[in-house]
């Protein structure tokens, strides 16, 4: 009786200490990963890269995570989504130009070229579903849309909803910039208050309460917020009215001197002169000064529409007890867009709002300047102001003891996708549905983000980019630019500058003629590149 008694309780414990072995064993749940992208936001457009716009939530969590001040994009949309999604230089993706229209004739057939992703590449939703995600995307998609094949649904994710072009109407969007849920195109919302940037986080947020809690999920929030027309809701405009009769010149001096305070930039910063084409506040009239002083309002107030919304899904995040373990990446599609390159913005006044508005409704280059404080250009183009993005990445479990830090670590596009490898801990393929995959361009970001003091470090590593002819290489400090007058100019004529970004991030001061044997060396790695990423040849024509 007693042996059996022993039997028993030494059964017991060994029982018990195979539970508590099991659940000290059993694995933890994979991080959900959400990377949210705003569209042609400027690099200081943002409270905690030195806005004046009221940006609470995303300076949340900037404030609980980590801010890059040298990340950079691919300068255009559609070949920065590629990149962003691929890990992948954009032409090796197909993706060396803006995307195909839904309408229209696309003639360019050149493999860098195509206007939509090719099937060499992966993206960021089809690896992270083979290590058990599921994946969800709500905004702008700009990667292909002429057939189904090209949509998100058949790109890797499980449920989409949003606009499949570059822009549309922010209030009454219709063919063909109209929506898209999952596979099937709607007809124009029958909704007075309809606006997408609320739309697109209701879906998103929808998602997230719908999510099976025990999946890790992939949620991309493509915004299209801030990107013309100038569409926002009335009590957002209000709150700014006013605020920008000081004008563009006064603005970029605070915000510069913001970011000196931030820590964005250190006190020696400069900020780079006004744009050739864009005249002194104080010469413009009182009428034009009203105008255009109005225009930033609606924008100030689009900026602040996506911060609220960034906020309802942090909120939503908060009570499901799935913030602390998810991943958040915030970043720009690439610099403040001057188009249409008009000085005091493009379209009548009275048409900003007018639902069915689409084309020339902008803000201008004088505030696409400002937008892109302290730096020199914009949008499409290769110098800072139109590759620099404001990239913050927020994690509770994983950046505990980095809180608030600023990295000075350049950082590129495809780095995300590493980086989510790394986190998720799925394999990147060789091979996908059959088809050669390119092998991965990006870098893990993980140990920067695992520092525990800041880092003003630049790793050695060489970045390139073109874009319509445009090119750039940046090694170290030292960074190149080619720049030509027309896109695809055949003539070969254009002018290559060098800089070296360690004293002059602003670009104001060429070196190219006391260092020209460097610069000859970048060239010549920029042509061997360019050689083996699908930029040449490059196209002859075509629809953008």
């Amino acid at each position: 009786m007693k042996h059996k008694i022993k039997l028993v309780v030494c059964s017991v414990f060994f029982l018990n200490a195979i539970t508590l072995f099991a659940a000290d064993e059993k694995p933890k749940k994979k991080p959900n990963i959400i990377l949210i992208m705003a569209d042609d936001m400027g690099y200081s457009d943002i409270g905690c890269f030195g806005s004046e716009i009221l940006t609470p939530n995303i300076d949340a969590l900037a404030a609980n995570g980590l801010r890059f001040t040298q990340f950079y994009n691919s300068a255009r949309c559609s070949p920065t989504r590629a990149a962003l999604l691929t890990g992948l230089n954009p032409h090796q993706a197909g993706m060396g130009r803006l995307a195909e229209e839904r309408i229209g004739i696309t003639t360019v057939s050149q493999p860098g070229y195509l206007g939509y992703l090719n099937n060499n590449c992966v993206t960021i939703a089809e690896v992270l579903k083979t290590a058990g995600y599921s994946t969800y995307m709500s905004g702008k998609w700009h990667l292909g849309m002429r057939d189904e094949s090209k949509w998100p649904l058949q790109r890797g994710f499980d449920k989409f909803y949003g606009i499949l072009a570059g822009a549309t109407s922010y209030l009454a969007p219709v063919f063909p910039r109209d929506l898209t849920l999952n596979n099937q195109q709607l007809p124009k919302p029958n909704d007075d208050n309809y606006y997408t940037t609320d739309a697109f986080t209701d879906f998103a947020i929808k998602t997230v309460k719908e999510h099976d809690a025990k999946k890790p999920f992939f949620l991309y929030l493509a915004f299209n917020a801030p990107h013309w027309p100038l569409q926002a809701k009335k009590e957002d405009i209000a709150m700014f009215m006013g605020k920008y009769k000081k004008g563009w010149d006064k603005i970029r001096e605070e915000r510069l001197a913001k970011q000196k305070k931030l820590g964005i930039f250190d006190a020696s910063a400069k900020l780079s002169k006004r744009d050739a084409n864009v005249r002194s506040w104080d010469s413009l009239s009182v009428n034009e000064q009203n105008d255009v002083a109005y225009r930033m309002s609606v924008y100030a107030a689009q900026v602040y529409r996506l911060d609220l919304n960034v906020g309802r899904l942090v909120a939503e995040l908060k009570s499901k007890g799935e913030l602390d373990n998810t991943f958040i990446v915030f970043l720009s599609d690439n610099g403040a867009c001057a188009e249409p390159y008009k000085e005091l913005g493009g379209g009548e006044q009275e048409k900003i709002n007018d639902a069915a508005m689409m084309g020339g409704i902008s803000y201008g280059t004088g505030w696409a300047n400002a937008s892109n404080t302290p730096f020199r250009k914009f949008k499409s183009n290769l110098y800072e102001g139109g590759i620099s993005t404001p990239l913050i990445a927020y994690w509770p479990k994983g950046l505990k003891s980095n809180t608030g830090r600023i990295t000075t670590t350049p950082g590129y596009l495809p780095d995300i996708m590493s980086t989510f490898l790394d986190v998720s801990g799925a394999s990147y393929p060789t091979n996908f549905k059959g088809q050669n995959i390119m092998p991965l361009q990006g870098k893990s970001l993980l140990p920067i983000f695992t520092q525990k003091t800041s880092t003003n470090k630049v790793v050695p590593r060489t970045l390139y980019w073109e874009q319509y002819g445009f090119k750039a290489i940046r090694e170290g400090n030292m960074k190149a630019v080619f720049t030509v007058k027309n896109a695809y100019d055949k003539s070969g004529k254009g002018v290559w500058e060098l800089f070296d970004l360690s004293v002059d991030r602003i670009e104001a001061n060429d070196i190219s003629k006391v260092n020209s044997e460097l610069l000859k060396k970048l060239i010549n790695k920029w042509n061997t590149w360019a050689s083996q990423s699908q930029v040449f040849p490059l196209p002859k024509e075509g629809n953008n």
